[in-house]
């Protein structure tokens, strides 16, 4: 058995197929898609590389690949919070104790010569990068943006002294056809009181037009939140690139205050499950008529970003960017929306969703080791 640091093309592409070998024939597990991937783990294309330093392993067992890991110091990071803190990212293994010992101790190793003195993950460069570890809900159908993971990776990290740091939960909302009668005035009230419109986007282009504020906006209004790094123009140009494509324009709702500026957003996705699994890691024809069957004919949407200005977020405007994506989804028969994960200390975001008839379905973990 042998630890390689991937550093050639090669070596990246068998780390990024790694999971497509361990999760064959899993009905749950979603493909991503390998050119994003290899982008990541590229030192030379990774859209994140001016605000951390990253490092990749593969184990080969026979010649052949049973484990991966990745590492992160995510300077930008650690500036913000005073932390020294280092990350593990896109850990996936067979079940086999001396290929996890191997992986870990491997990457803990590198994560404290560059002086951190704790190791915290699954985390991924950015918020709406892969992270946390599915640790209930196995049976339940993720959205792309989430992750999956087989239930013997919680015993390996526990095995190995990681502890919970933090936890993110997901929940399912059953939407019925009629619009609560208290949603609709608080929305109006809300819109009246402090002089707001909603707009719902037309097209790509106009999404575009939009995307640099809407990542402005993301950028004040998730800065407390656990994990976040602001995204910079690099960043969100490829976030938008890869994005943009995939995105149905007419359920993006933004929120304008009487100076134009914009105060919040909300980015459902029709789900792409269906599509991800046929196109299996590749953009192929039969994926591409899939996308664009399921942006306009599905009956799954998946919340994937919402964001308030803090200036705003005690007045209502999360309830107006609700109401009118449900008035939205209706009018599309679509009644089932999964709210992608919230962090569990982020009440204001779960509580407006627990007004609706809900289930939560997964919860993913954060795990810390100190080193």
């Amino acid at each position: 058995m042998e630890i390689i640091e991937i550093r050639t093309k090669q070596e990246r592409s068998e780390f990024v197929k790694l999971p497509f070998e361990i999760y064959k024939n899993n009905p749950f597990w979603i493909p991503p898609l390998n050119g994003g991937e290899m982008i990541i783990v590229d030192p030379e294309k990774n859209p994140y590389r001016q605000t951390a330093d990253s490092k990749f392993w593969i184990v080969r067992k026979k010649g052949k690949a049973v484990g991966r890991i990745g590492a992160i110091i995510p300077h930008a990071y650690n500036a913000k919070t005073g932390e020294n803190y280092g990350r593990i990212t896109r850990p996936e293994f067979i079940d086999d104790d001396d290929v996890t010992d191997l992986l870990f101790k491997t990457a803990e190793e590198w994560i404290k010569s560059q002086g951190m003195t704790a190791v915290t993950g699954p985390l991924g460069f950015s918020n709406i990068d892969a992270q946390a570890l599915l640790i209930d809900g196995f049976d339940q159908e993720p959205s792309v943006a989430s992750v999956y993971h087989l239930p013997y990776y919680k015993n390996h990290f526990e095995r190995l002294g990681y502890g919970k740091l933090i936890d993110w939960v997901e929940f399912n909302l059953f939407l019925e056809k009629q619009i609560p009668e208290k949603a609709a005035r608080l929305a109006a009230l809300v819109s009246d009181r402090y002089a707001l419109r909603i707009e719902r986007m037309k097209n790509k282009k106009q999404l575009r037009t939009y995307g640099r504020e809407i990542f402005k906006l993301l950028n004040v209004s998730f800065n407390d939140l656990f994990s976040f790094v602001p995204f910079d123009d690099e960043m969100t140009e490829h976030i938008l690139d890869s994005y943009i494509p995939v995105i149905n324009p007419e359920f993006v709702h933004l929120v304008f205050n009487e100076r134009n500026a914009i105060v919040g957003f909300i980015i459902p996705v029709p789900s792409m499950s269906k599509t991800m699994r046929i196109a299996n890691g590749k953009i192929n024809l039969r994926a591409l008529i899939s996308l664009m069957w399921t942006r306009k004919h599905n009956n799954i949407v998946d919340l994937c970003l919402t964001g308030v200005d803090p200036e705003y977020q005690s007045k209502g405007v999360a309830s107006l960017l609700i109401t009118e994506t449900y008035k939205r989804l209706v009018a599309r028969n679509i009644y089932i929306a999964d709210t992608t994960g919230m962090i569990e200390t982020n009440q204001k975001a779960i509580q407006n969703w627990k007004n609706f008839n809900h289930e939560m379905t997964k919860r993913k973990r954060c795990y810390i080791k100190m080193i």
